[in-house]
């Protein structure tokens, strides 16, 4: 960028090939590789994504957008790859026919959530037109529903899968930033496949993160009677890894969906329908990071309504009660996102990697997330607690809640928790 805040496309090369961490970089003399032309706006060209190229030097503006929209303002670290329509398997950016999808990320800077539609991809026309039950906008599928922007998608020939990675940033005041020496973080890779139903796209932790987990804390067919507690001890709840499958007796005590409600706000819902009001059936999941007296705690929980004519999940990362500091600046939101999952089996999974500043939850097995960057001062190392509860208000003193504060009896039919390692203590 120069002083007129014009943005360019560079590139650089390693200094020394030899050196096994590539600590080193050049920017060749020919830079800049791409300028922005008269017609696009030079202040908002930035973070490409390649697709296929030629030779990655000698780029030439195609006739056509492979796929535009107004009125959604700058996109970034787009992203365009193929999916597979039946197995689990990645594909190769190359991968084209019959039984292939293809997916088109963007990043909108003016809400600062990703957005995503699936549908298909002409070779011979060079264009993407998604299919005709996908919302392209702001009201479309997302990735994750919480502090989750910037990703990238690649695929790993080594284990035929396609791994996404984002990025997080920091969501408290711009004076704590300031006093950091680290400026947000990277969250954990997920593998990505398109849902058999062929409507979304499912994301889970990729296998390499269990080789983390160590103490394992384990319960099955436990009732979460409303006014009961369950007790549960010995995991490092600061960093933890939760897999929990919840079940109810039915869906006739689910509360009315109210008409009024936007179902495109699901997070606004959640802010009204928060873990502490009481419903039909839910809110019902764990209380993560918080404290000995439930001063702070960030709750990841499901809530089922009645519509006209199904039933609508919503699921809710909370952070709006995750810490007692002074909120001047931060953003704590109640993020939430609705779960298109068949409830004809009556149960709701689960999974939340908890770390330290970090929850990333999995619902329906990755059919929905959300991310939540958390700042608490009392939940912080072994004062952290995870709690299994079904009244979020009373104070107790356990390691671990699931909560249920709904009218129908929801169960635990599996609760297994891991406490984590970092990285560098694997082999210790």
């Amino acid at each position: 960028m120069d002083k007129n805040k014009t943005q360019v496309q560079n590139y650089a090369i390693p200094a020394n090939l030899s050196d096994p961490f590539l600590q080193q970089w050049i920017k060749p003399d020919n830079n800049p590789l791409v300028v922005p032309e008269r017609s696009i706006n030079k202040t908002a060209f930035r973070d490409p994504t390649t697709a296929w190229s030629k030779d990655f030097t000698h780029w030439v503006k195609a006739n056509n957008p492979l796929h535009s929209r107004n009125g959604t303002g700058n996109w970034e670290c787009l992203d365009f790859y193929p999916v597979s329509v039946s197995g689990k398997n990645g594909l190769d950016t190359s991968v084209m026919g019959s039984n292939v999808k293809h997916v088109l990320k963007v990043s909108l800077d003016v809400t600062r959530y990703e957005y995503y539609t699936l549908g298909t991809y002409s070779l011979e026309e060079d264009v993407y037109i998604f299919d005709e039950e996908m919302v392209d906008g702001w009201n479309g599928l997302r990735y994750d529903y919480g502090n989750f922007y910037a990703s990238k998608s690649f695929f790993d020939p080594s284990k035929n899968r396609r791994i996404l990675w984002a990025w997080a940033n920091e969501s408290d005041s711009k004076a704590d930033r300031d006093n950091k020496s680290w400026a947000d973080i990277q969250l954990i890779p997920r593998t990505i496949v398109l849902d058999p139903n062929g409507k979304q796209l499912i994301q889970w932790p990729v296998v390499e993160v269990e080789t983390l987990r160590r103490k394992k804390v384990k319960l099955s067919n436990k009732m979460l009677v409303k006014g009961k507690k369950i007790k549960i001890k010995g995991i490092t709840a600061a960093q933890a890894d939760v897999e929990v499958t919840f079940s109810f007796n039915s869906l006739d005590k689910a509360e009315p969906f109210d008409p009024r409600w936007d179902i495109y706000d699901a997070q606004n819902i959640c802010s009204q329908k928060g873990s502490t009001v009481e419903g039909g059936l839910g809110p019902f999941g764990l209380l993560t990071l918080a404290s000995r007296n439930l001063e702070e705690y960030t709750p990841v929980f499901f809530r089922v309504f009645k519509a006209q004519n199904k039933h609508l999940v919503l699921m809710c990362s909370d952070a709006s009660r995750s810490t007692l500091k002074d909120g001047t600046g931060a953003y704590r939101p109640s993020f939430a996102g609705f779960v298109d999952v068949d409830l004809t089996g009556n149960n709701l999974s689960l999974r939340s990697l908890i770390d330290h500043s970090v929850v990333e939850s999995f619902g329906a097995g990755g059919k929905t997330c959300i991310t939540s960057r958390v700042y608490p001062t009392l939940a912080i190392y072994d004062n952290a607690h995870l709690y299994a509860f079904n009244n979020g208000i009373e104070t107790v003193n356990i390691d671990i809640y699931a909560f249920n504060n709904g009218i129908e009896t929801v169960k635990i039919d599996s609760l297994k928790v891991w406490s984590m390692n970092r990285p560098e203590q694997m082999n210790q």
